[in-house]
């Protein structure tokens, strides 16, 4: 069972916070400041929850004490500054206040240490497979690679386009035994199926017309060494009957000739398509399927990967800025925020074109939202946080927390209200006197539609002034 430390000087909210993670099955410690929590040793729980304000001593001075454990920031409504500067000092995550009951429980199970990354030992980390990423799903990844590759079984790499799978199969194939041996890859999907025999098998001159000369094919050249199949679900039935074959015999045979040949290769394939689904629909074959999925490495997609996002994003800056021989460069608030946002649907490929196109319009030394250049309405509510100040002229702000947020009220302990939509409602009766809808709108980081929406579904009418 998991422990957490929640650091917080307000005792409504920590003694709140603490039922609402303890109904979950967490085992909760508190603390009322930055002094007190020091008193504890910190090994000892799975993740620290502290606000960022407490008396003393900000919140941000237990990271460096906190060791492999991670931190939380809680963070006050749109103080978007002091979350990236949270983060910036190495806080896991940050979260803003009030927040919502589930995506507070959503974060926890997010960045909680497991039972696996509390035994990793010291030397176990990215670095050793050239990748960028701590989260707990490439932990796994990492677990996975440092098994198989000093052994010479099948790899089955799982993960969306643009997740990094060949990538993936490099770091097997650099922590093996053949890594004195060029890779040979191959994408399946971009061979024409009338040619994807012969490239990979090979052909005898006159084993059909156009043959000429002889051809050794990939399979071969890659003997003694590592072959990796991208897009292994694109390749056509009577090549995997071939490719079958060379699996279970080790051996193979060019188009057109008589004799067999044996090889030594390791194989690794790649998909981002559900080969379970093309076998009952008879466009795979279930035995090859078994035969080059000995091991499978699920890659995660990059909008759950947490803090990584901005990681591999500082990385490809620093990259890009360099390759292209320009003065280095940093991302503003408002783009941190947008990046970490986003739902990347493209993932890391898509990341690495936006900070270049980003890096290319960019004629200071910040890159500022507007070079950024993404679609806003693909914004991961999952990780939003707060509103960053983009016009407000959008029907619904992607942005803006408090817009898109909503919480549920929980109607049996009133000091666990700490959700959105309860907040939302006792700030437009307190300050509806004295405002102005867009004064509100503004100040609650929200378009004037939505506010009209907000006050009608929470029926706040409108006051008309006497």
């Amino acid at each position: 069972m998991q422990k957490i430390l929640i650091v917080e000087d307000e005792v409504v909210i920590r003694s709140a916070l603490r039922r609402l993670l303890e109904r979950h099955g967490y085992i909760i410690d508190e603390a009322g400041s930055v002094r007190e929590a020091l008193e504890k040793r910190f090994d000892d729980y799975d993740l620290i929850i502290s606000d960022l304000r407490l008396p003393g001593a900000p919140g941000t001075d237990l990271i460096k004490s906190a060791g492999d454990t991670p931190v939380l920031i809680m963070t006050s409504y749109a103080s978007l500054r002091s979350a990236v500067d949270s983060m910036q000092k190495g806080a896991v995550d940050y979260i803003a206040k009030p927040f919502d009951h589930d995506e507070m429980i959503k974060a926890v199970k997010r960045i909680s240490k497991s039972p696996e990354e509390r035994k990793s030992k010291p030397g176990n980390n990215s670095s050793s497979f050239g990748m960028i990423g701590n989260c707990r799903p490439m932990q796994i990844v990492y677990e996975h690679l440092r098994k198989v590759a000093p052994t010479n079984a099948s790899v089955l790499i799982h993960g969306e386009t643009g997740t990094g799978k060949e990538r993936v199969a490099q770091a097997i194939h650099l922590a093996s035994k053949r890594k004195n041996n060029e890779m040979i890859s191959v994408n399946c999907a971009a061979i024409p199926e009338s040619l994807i025999e012969s490239e990979l098998f090979g052909y005898e001159k006159g084993a059909f017309t156009g043959a000429q000369t002889s051809r050794i094919g990939l399979i071969e050249a890659a003997d003694g060494s590592t072959l990796f199949l991208d897009e292994i679900g694109e390749l056509p039935l009577e090549a995997q009957a071939r490719l079958l074959r060379f699996i279970q015999e080790g051996e193979i045979r060019a188009i057109g000739s008589v004799q067999s040949r044996k090889v030594d290769v390791r194989l690794l394939t790649a998909t981002h398509r559900d080969l379970k689904k093309l076998i009952t629909k008879g466009q795979f074959r279930e035995d090859l399927y078994y035969r080059i999925n000995v091991m499978q490495i699920d890659v995660p997609p990059l909008r759950d990967r947490g803090r990584d996002i901005l990681d591999i994003a500082e990385s490809l800056l620093t990259k890009i800025t360099k390759d292209m021989q320009l003065e280095s460069k940093t991302f503003s608030p408002e783009v941190i925020q947008a990046i970490t946002s986003y739902r990347w649907p493209g993932n890391v490929r898509e990341l690495e074109n936006v900070v270049q196109r980003a890096v290319i319009l960019s004629d200071s030394d910040e890159i500022q939202i507007q070079e950024l250049n993404i679609d806003l309405q693909l914004v991961n509510l999952d990780t939003l946080r707060d509103d960053i100040g983009i016009d407000e002229d959008l029907d619904e702000n992607p942005y803006s927390f408090a817009a898109q947020r909503s919480g549920k009220i929980n109607q049996s302990d009133p000091n666990e209200d700490l959700s959105l939509e309860d907040y939302f409602q006792r700030f437009v009766l307190e300050n509806q006197d004295k405002m102005n809808e867009t004064e509100l709108a503004k100040k609650l980081g929200v378009s004037r539609k939505c506010l009209w929406e907000r006050r009608q579904r929470l029926g706040i009418p409108r006051r008309k002034k006497a």
